[in-house]
């Protein structure tokens, strides 16, 4: 474990107090302690309950048997409908995934109690099942929940229909079990367009940002950035850090806070990362693109996006030129494309111009 001590260059920091010391390691060693956290990080039937969901996400979860349980790990982003496992057929009962039960498995779990062949809710039972949740407010029988208690098998009640609180889960558990990267780099919305802005350590990353937030639009998150691959398609961006989240450090000037100096309209919790930006040290011996017409892509967790280079040097106005990509990348979005346009036209012109010098001479095109 680093401690601030031991870490490069802290005495240069000349920061002396605990509190200092505290968030230097988490501005410092951030993505590394970020990566390893991920790494061994548990998701249980705890975890489902306490996720803070509001409105349309929320998910209305409360338990009401087999506390003893709760600790149980959701491997699986999936979820089954034990129908078939009441019945007593458990061949290829998908065990590992949530169990729902609805208005139909409840009425048949009744009727088996009344007719007392409980047989098949204890061998059900014998399986390492995540947890049982009863949708509808339904409460199961006294036999259901014996044999719960006794399997410390979690039983979770919501008071949503079946169709509208399984799609519900299946978002939240396809956004929290989606690939996942930890990266260093600056994420904004400009014009609607989630930017990633990616760069050497120094290169003016956050400066650029800054001023894009002061031009009135968002930050999502500095230095830090989390990749989630949602859907195999759509990278969703947001901080990884919840405690240093929507902070800003600015060299000279040190930690700011995006939201209490800008208010929360400039900022933003997630983003979908729609275009990526490099910057790099002005080189003079590399030909940079100059028409558009060749697009470079990048690729994070299997999915490419369109990648643009900026050289930066003095006297250049970066912010702008990010702008001005961001309303473009909108454009291309409609269906225009200026630079394979333009590329048009000049072939159009040319053809044109060479057409006319095979019926005419020089004297009757001018």
């Amino acid at each position: 474990m680093f401690t601030y001590w031991d870490a490069p260059d802290a005495g240069d920091r000349g920061r002396g107090d605990r509190e200092d010391k505290v968030l230097f390691l988490l501005l410092r060693y951030a993505p590394l302690v970020y990566d390893t956290y991920m790494v061994v990080k548990r998701f249980t039937v705890l975890d489902l309950i306490d996720i803070d969901l509001k409105e349309h996400n929320s998910l209305n979860l409360h338990c009401i048997g087999g506390r003893k349980g709760l600790s149980r790990e959701i491997g699986i982003p999936d979820l089954n409908r034990p129908g078939l496992a009441l019945s007593g057929f458990f061949d290829s009962f998908a065990y590992q995934r949530i169990q729902i039960f609805g208005r139909g498995e409840a009425a048949y779990l009744k009727k088996l109690s009344r007719e007392g062949a409980v047989a098949t809710i204890k061998q059900m039972f014998t399986y390492p099942i995540p947890c049982c949740i009863f949708t509808h407010n339904l409460t199961p029988d006294r036999d259901f929940f014996e044999e719960a208690e006794a399997s410390h098998c979690p039983v979770l009640q919501t008071d949503l229909p079946s169709a509208e609180f399984s799609s519900r889960l299946m978002r939240i558990l396809s956004t929290i079990f989606a690939p996942q990267k930890v990266i260093h780099g600056v994420l904004v919305e400009v014009y609607g367009v989630g930017i990633l802005i990616l760069g050497d350590s120094g290169v003016g990353k956050s400066e650029t940002a800054l001023e894009l937030i002061e031009r009135g639009h968002r930050l999502v998150a500095d230095d830090v950035v989390d990749i989630r691959c949602i859907n195999g398609n759509v990278l969703m961006g947001s901080g990884a850090n919840k405690i240093i989240g929507h902070h800003m450090e600015i060299r000279g000037l040190g930690i700011i806070n995006i939201t209490h100096l800008f208010g929360v309209g400039a900022i933003r919790d997630r983003k979908q990362i729609q275009l990526v930006v490099n910057l790099e040290e002005w080189d003079s011996e590399k030909v940079y693109d100059r028409l558009g017409t060749d697009e470079k892509y990048q690729e994070f967790l299997g999915v490419s996006i369109p990648k643009l280079e900026i050289p930066v040097k003095p006297g250049r106005n970066v912010p702008i030129i990010i702008e001005t990509a961001a309303m473009n990348e909108r454009l291309k979005k409609m269906g225009y494309n200026s630079a394979k346009e333009f590329n048009q036209n000049i072939l159009k012109w040319i053809e044109s111009d060479a057409a006319k010098s095979v019926y005419f001479g020089q004297e009757d095109i001018i």
